[in-house]
């Protein structure tokens, strides 16, 4: 065993890739399926995107005819797949749309989709799993080079050809349904959801038998399919989730994230009143609203992605009779959930949720009273590190802010502080750099004051000064950054009642320092290094995506304090072993 420790360095830099490669979707995502594939199929999915994308399709006067047969193969798809009813909803007069700096505001009709599918015991009383996506593309956008036009490739044929498709496969099992389908294709979502607004607001009948609305959307045609959204009280909704959907992506975090931002979508409208889930891609904003949104970016990974969690939760519903009950899904408690990459989706009510964080509170702050009974731990040095540790994510958070601000204007995009910023064509190298560049400036750092208070022990007459010197600098930054952390998680569960982004490392450091305390075997640290950075991949890229490189300062900031908690574990479970004495 002695001869492995020379390996350390190699195992955590194996652990550091496993970990990016894991998080950024190898083996944790599902692989592009071809159209002969029994299941569902990517490549089927991709067929009529190509349809819908072959031209500008919004509501601009300029592209009536082309939107109009976009919504005439749509009718025919849903005809073709055996819909007991076709409906069409017409609205005059609607007026969009409403970015009046670039646009000037016009009248236009829009109209709407509704397939009924029932099933063979369809009474009065069904209830109903209805799909929603939008049809129409996005109207002229400004970007740095001038303004631009969507094909509507992801946003939305991602949604209405994954709505296709996997209504298909529910139909091959319609025997089994004990509840109906509809899918409700809106027109001029784009717009501020006119479409769907109309129909709420004249036709509202139509949702009075849903059970279960599944919204589906995209922001960008590349990464993974997040459910990004729920209705309010949320538990069974998340439960059907947890219980059925594969290959799961979601932070309840995000809703909130997602309540301050400009963006909304048809499930908006109604989501206060039916139990629902809003799915999207997050990446890229580049391809997201531009003439990028196009048939040739089209990823068939991310749109397995959709269907492999979509289906099953679709085939639960329609297939278990427990949903008949229409109100089943309505609760008025939320949950407090999360994916891991390869540890899958956690899940818990708000009680518990609050209940671990006092035991790992807790359970810290043992370990920290124990240190320094132990003498491996001085407070003073311990809280003069929280401070250096808090120091450094302001530094990294006016960093990022001032990146983003110079990438916007070599871009000649325009700085929005904390904004979704668009025409920053290289804004994810951009920020890939910067923050390995940051891990490079911490790395050093860490190691300039580590390199300080070891000559300082160089005046003891102890030859294992040294050693413990190293020991003990890693010990304070490690406590300081994770006091640092604890304060914040305090914080955040106090004001949004969210604090996964730091509570998730703080309890992985926690358990593995217990752990490592308990055995001694440094293999636990090792584990929770690799543990952390999964989290910290998969959510910091979902973060920076979603708030695009204008918030990259506040991306920085959560890095850096994460960063500095990973630092000294990887020194601790790198340090030479100490001779043992006779």
């Amino acid at each position: 065993m002695n001869g492995l420790k020379q390996f350390r360095p190699l195992y955590l830099m194996l652990g550091v890739v496993a970990s990016a490669l894991l998080a950024y979707g190898l083996l944790t995502r599902p692989a592009a399926q071809p159209a002969d594939a029994e299941g569902f199929a990517s490549a089927r999915v991709v067929e009529d995107i190509k349809v819908i994308s072959q031209k500008h399709h919004s509501v601009a006067p300029e592209h009536v005819e082309a939107r109009a047969e976009v919504r005439e193969y749509l009718a025919g798809r849903l005809l073709e797949l055996g819909a007991d009813t076709l409906k069409r909803f017409h609205y005059d007069s609607l007026q969009g749309p409403f970015n009046k700096k670039h646009v000037e505001p016009y009248t236009f009709d829009a109209e709407n989709l509704l397939a009924e599918f029932y099933p063979l015991n369809e009474s009065e009383d069904t209830t109903y799993l209805m799909f929603v996506a939008h049809f129409d593309s996005r109207y002229c956008q400004p970007m740095p080079e001038g303004m631009v036009w969507s094909y509507g490739a992801a946003d939305d044929g991602y949604g209405v050809g994954v709505t296709l498709e996997t209504v298909a496969h529910l139909l091959k099992n319609r025997a089994a349904w004990k509840q109906g389908v509809k899918v409700l294709f809106t027109d001029a979502e784009e717009v501020g959801m006119e479409g769907m607004k109309a129909q709420w607001a004249n036709d509202k009948h139509i949702f009075d038998n849903v059970g279960l609305m599944i919204n589906l959307e995209a922001r960008g045609p590349f990464g993974p399919c997040l459910l990004f959204e729920t209705c309010p009280g949320n538990e069974k909704i998340m439960d059907l989730y947890a219980d059925a959907a594969d290959y799961k992506f979601t932070y309840s975090l995000t809703t909130v994230v997602y309540s301050f931002m400009p963006n909304f979508t048809d499930f908006t409208i109604v989501k206060d009143e039916i139990p629902g889930m809003n799915f999207s891609t997050i990446t890229d904003i580049n391809h997201y609203h531009t003439d990028k949104d196009n048939f040739s970016n089209v990823c068939e990974k991310t749109i397995q992605h959709y269907g492999a969690q979509v289906l099953p939760i679709a085939m639960e519903y329609v297939t278990n009779p427990v949903y008949a009950d229409k109100d089943y899904l309505r609760s008025d408690k939320d949950t407090v959930n999360f994916t891991i990459p390869v540890f899958g989706l956690f899940n818990f009510s708000k009680t518990i949720y609050i209940i671990l964080n006092v035991l790992f509170f807790f359970l810290f702050l043992c370990v920290f009273g124990l240190e320094g009974i132990r003498g491996r731990l001085k407070a003073a040095k311990v809280f003069k590190a929280s401070g250096m540790v808090l120091m450094l994510a302001v530094i990294s958070l006016v960093a990022g802010l001032l990146i983003s601000y110079l990438c916007c204007l070599v871009a000649g995009a325009e700085f929005k502080l904390f904004g979704v910023i668009h025409g920053v064509q290289f804004d994810n190298v951009a920020m890939i750099v910067f923050m390995a560049l940051l891990a490079v400036v911490l790395i050093v750092f860490y190691l300039k004051g580590k390199g300080r208070a070891v000559r300082a022990s160089m005046n003891s007459m102890r030859s294992s000064a040294t050693a413990t010197a190293s020991v003990n600098y890693a010990n304070n930054v490690l406590y300081g950054a994770l006091a640092l952390m604890l304060v914040l998680n305090v914080a955040l569960l106090l004001t949004i009642g969210e604090n996964l982004m730091f509570m998730v490392p703080f309890t992985f450091a926690t358990i593995s320092l217990i752990l490592y305390r308990l055995t001694s075997m440094r293999l636990w640290l090792l584990a929770g290094i690799f543990a952390t950075l999964l989290h910290a991949f998969s959510f910091l890229f979902a973060l920076s995506m979603a708030l695009t490189i204008g918030a990259f300062g506040a991306v920085m900031m959560i890095a850096a304090i994460d960063m500095m908690v990973l630092i000294p574990m990887a020194d601790m479970y790198t340090m030479p072993s100490r001779p043992r004495r006779n």
